[in-house]
Order: C-alpha cells, then sequence, then structure tokens
C-alpha cells in the first residue's frame, strides 16, 4: 500500500513539475515576443520621426505637371478660280491660328507665278476680299474652306520696293527708261505727288520747248502767277511730307493699274493748269488784287487746316481696346469734327476752289469740280462706315459739305409721319 500511495504521489508530483515547467516556457516566450514587439514599435516610430523630418526638410511636394494632350485642328483650304470656278491647289495642314496671309504665302508656294499682295481671297465669288489679318477659324464653317482666288494684278508698295522679288533700285542708273519704272513702281504716293510738283515747276520757268521765247520775254508775269505757284508747291510739299510722316496706308499694296491711271489724272491735269496759269497771254482775275489776296488767304487755312485734320485722323482716341470717333481738340481747325464726319475731304475741296477763284482759270475750274466728285463719293463711303461704328457721334452731322446734306434730307422729309432717331441721321 505503501509503495502504491508513493508511487501515485511522484506521479502528480511530476505531472506538476512538467506543468510549471510548460507555463514557465510559455511566460518565457510571451515576454520575449513582448520585448521584439515592443523594439519594433520602437523602431517603426524611430524610421516615422525621421521619414516626417526628412519630407519636412525637403519642403512642399511638387505635383508632377499633367502631360495635356490638345487636339490642334487642321483645316484644308481649296482654292479655286473665280471666273472658272476651276480647282487651282489644295493648300493643307492650315492651323486654326493661321490666317489668311499664311494661306497667301503657302498658295504662293504652290503656284509661284502669283506673290501674295497680287492673290485675292474671296468666300464667295463676288464678295468682299478677305483681309490678311483674318485667322482661318473665323471664316471657316468646316474642316474643309472653299476659297474664290482673284488675280489682283502686277501690284506695288505704297512706300517702299514691290515684292515681286526683284530689287529695282540699282535700275536707276542703267538707262532713263529703267529709272522712270523704278520711280513708278517704288513709291506710288511719291510718284503722284512728285509728278505735279516738278510739272508746274517746268511750265513757271517757262523754258523754250513750251512757249514762245519772244513773247515769253516781252510780257511779264502777273503778281498772281508768282502766288499760283507757291499755293500748288504748298499742297503738294504737305502731301509728300504727309504720305512720309503722317498718313497710315491701311493696304500694304495697290494694283498698277490704280497707280498709272491716278499718275495719269495728276500729271495731266497738272500740266493743262499750269500751261494756262503761266502763259505769257494770262490774263489776272477780274477783281484784282482784292481776289486774289481773298482766295490765297482762304486757301492757306484750308490747307493749314488739312493738316491739322490728318494729324488727328493719324493719332485717334481710344477708350479701352476700341476706336472712337476722331474729336476735335483745342485746335480750331479740328472744330469742323462738330459739322461733317470727313473735315479732310471739306478743307480739301476748299483749297481746290480757293485757287480756281484766285487763278479764274477753267482748268482749274473743271479740275475742282471731278476731284468735288470723287471725294464725296469717298466722304459717303466713309459716313455710312461710320454710321455703323459710331452712331451715337455722328447725329447731325453730314458727311463732307456742313448743313447741306441736312437741309436736303429734312425737306425730303418733311411731313412724313414716325421719323425716329435714326431717320433723322443723315447719310
Amino acid at each position: 500500500m505503501c509503495l502504491l500511495l508513493t508511487r501515485q504521489l511522484l506521479l502528480v508530483v511530476c505531472r506538476m513539475f512538467k506543468r510549471h515547467k510548460s507555463l514557465a516556457s510559455e511566460r518565457r516566450r510571451e515576454l520575449i515576443s513582448s520585448r521584439a514587439t515592443r523594439s519594433i514599435l520602437k523602431d517603426d516610430l524611430r524610421n516615422f520621426h525621421f521619414l516626417s523630418q526628412f519630407i519636412i526638410s525637403a519642403g512642399p511636394l511638387k505635383s508632377t505637371s499633367a502631360v495635356k494632350h490638345s487636339k490642334t485642328t487642321h483645316f484644308e483650304i481649296e482654292i479655286l478660280d473665280a471666273q472658272t470656278k476651276k480647282q487651282i491647289c489644295i493648300v493643307d495642314k492650315v492651323t486654326q491660328k493661321s490666317t489668311i496671309h499664311d494661306v497667301k504665302q503657302k498658295f504662293h508656294k504652290a503656284c509661284p507665278q502669283w506673290y501674295p499682295s497680287r492673290v485675292g481671297l474671296q468666300l464667295e465669288r463676288g464678295g468682299p476680299f478677305l483681309k490678311d489679318n483674318l485667322t482661318i477659324q473665323s471664316v471657316a464653317a468646316s474642316s474643309i474652306v472653299t476659297l474664290y482666288f482673284t488675280d489682283l494684278g502686277q501690284q506695288v508698295s505704297w512706300t517702299t520696293y514691290s515684292d515681286s522679288g526683284i530689287h529695282l533700285g540699282y535700275c536707276m542708273y542703267i538707262n532713263t527708261y529703267a529709272s522712270f519704272y523704278w520711280l513708278l513702281r517704288s513709291q506710288v504716293f511719291l510718284a503722284e505727288y512728285t509728278g505735279p510738283l516738278l510739272i508746274y515747276l517746268l511750265f513757271y520757268l517757262r523754258i523754250p520747248y513750251i512757249y514762245n521765247m519772244k513773247e515769253s520775254s516781252r510780257r511779264l508775269c502777273h503778281p498772281v502767277v508768282h502766288l499760283a505757284c507757291f499755293c500748288h508747291c504748298i499742297h503738294y510739299i504737305r502731301y509728300l511730307l504727309e504720305t512720309l510722316f503722317v498718313h497710315k496706308v491701311s493696304s500694304g499694296h495697290t494694283s498698277l493699274k490704280n497707280l498709272l491711271t491716278s499718275c495719269a489724272f495728276y500729271w495731266g491735269f497738272t500740266s493743262w493748269i499750269a500751261y494756262y496759269i503761266n502763259h505769257p497771254r494770262y490774263t489776272p482775275p477780274s477783281f484784282g488784287y482784292r481776289q486774289v489776296a481773298v482766295s490765297a488767304i482762304n486757301f492757306l487755312i484750308c490747307e493749314a487746316g488739312n493738316h491739322f485734320i490728318n494729324v488727328v485722323l493719324a493719332h485717334p482716341n481710344h477708350t479701352g481696346n476700341n476706336a472712337c470717333f476722331p474729336s476735335p481738340n483745342y485746335n480750331p481747325f479740328t472744330w469742323m469734327f462738330f459739322l461733317v464726319s470727313c473735315p479732310n475731304y471739306t478743307y480739301e475741296i476748299g483749297s481746290w476752289i480757293s485757287f480756281t477763284i484766285m487763278t479764274q482759270t477753267l482748268p482749274v475750274g473743271i479740275f475742282t469740280l471731278l476731284m468735288s466728285i470723287q471725294m464725296s463719293l469717298w466722304a459717303k463711303k466713309k459716313h455710312k462706315i461710320y454710321l455703323k461704328k459710331f452712331n451715337s457721334y455722328m447725329h447731325r452731322k453730314s458727311a463732307m459739305i456742313p448743313f447741306i446734306l441736312q437741309i436736303l434730307y429734312h425737306l425730303s422729309h418733311q411731313g412724313s409721319p414716325n421719323i425716329t432717331h435714326e431717320d433723322k441721321v443723315c447719310c
């Protein structure tokens, strides 16, 4: 019995010892794992701290710029002949920001016989020519644009050489014909106004090839002849100086046909006028010196007014980005803007009327009449443009002649009912 009891006790003690050993090993494991986790946590905290300090020292993070994939629309320009409607060429790969001038440049590369200033492009046959600064996007209704081509003819520059690719300055040194050709092609307005100035002086000097020398030597020149030469020279010298330093030409070129027509008109009439005024048998005005003096003073006033108006037109007033109608300033010559929309034409006609009365010759009167008709047409066109843009500025203004057109317009609409404000504005 004792042995059995002792054996059972030993078994119980052994079991208790194993349990205690297993519990101790588990406790050791738990302690080791808890220490490991604590060390791992400490390491993670240290790493996070170092990372945050590194980011702070590096500064704010810069976001990478996203790559923009912009789709550029290209147009295809089909150019047709305005007369035959036949296709001349196709200009492709034209961007939205490309202008009509860029299209003309590409057209010139495809067809070298037509340089850009000679090319006239239209959206419709018989329509207005498109300006060079217009963008393709503003005139295009689809990706395929059809334009009609018109040959504007041989072109010359207003104040510089023609862009036909030939520099003609050296031709002056070859022969007389080449120098004359260079004069015509190089400068349009200068050719128009230099010719009358020189032609009149040739007649004023009474060279032997024009008048009879015996008759010229016998008769003395009347003072009005010298005064007429002085006024004529002032007129065209003012033209030349304003062309060089004041005027701003809208288009860079004009056709050779227009140049020859203008030169023939100015040069021909100047020869006719100068021949009569400087002729040895020229008779002075009917009312003598009083008529000459009053006309000469009025001529100089109109010339001064024309000059100051051209200066104002060359430097218009602006409000923001929109140009306003030219307004008068402290200069009394600019007060004509209160009455007419084109006072430069008013002063121009006043100058020639004064010159006609001063010289009292038929050629000057015919020239003044033709110039009045032409300038009235120009003034009417400009007046219509001003009415569309600056309607509030055009109330009770005429195109060129003060008061006359308003009176005629009022008489023609007298008694008519329902006259609006737009009807009262003369056009």
